[in-house]
């Protein structure tokens, strides 16, 4: 019997441990200067029940997290989605919320110098609808 009750266990321990990794939305994105490929493109769907601090809603944790080696003196994040698509970085430095707008054709494009760090990665929607996304990370301009 003590090997019944083992198997048993064994998948219900693990089912417990796969539900609450799905808390976590995404493995952390290391990246270096001369990054391949380039564009560094991935997908997921937007939205969640949280308000997103001021930019749509958004999931729990972050979409995807970014981990910056080097500062970049140009790196560029684009966004693709349809629906109403915000972009919430969270930045060693601070937080910005960028949002699409009606003439973007649901693009939202964050470019510029980036410092050596972590960011979190949220992709929102204003109305609250879940939708499909692409997000490519380039250094070319």
């Amino acid at each position: 019997m003590k090997i019944l009750k083992s198997s048993i266990a064994i998948p219900a321990a693990l089912a417990m441990l796969l539900t609450s990794a799905g808390a976590v939305r995404s493995q952390p994105i290391q990246i270096t200067p001369g990054f391949q490929p380039d564009p560094m493109v991935v997908t997921g769907t937007s939205g969640g029940s949280q308000s997103g601090k001021g930019c749509g809603m958004t999931g729990a944790t972050p979409n995807h997290v970014v981990r910056l080696d080097n500062n970049f003196n140009y790196l560029r994040f684009s966004l693709q989605s349809t629906g109403q698509p915000t972009l919430l970085i969270e930045a060693p430095s601070g937080n910005s919320c960028l949002q699409a707008d009606s003439f973007s054709g649901g693009t939202i494009q964050a470019p510029g110098y980036w410092e050596k760090g972590t960011y979190s990665i949220y992709i929102g929607d204003r109305a609250g609808g879940q939708n499909p996304y692409t997000l490519s990370i380039t250094q070319t301009r």
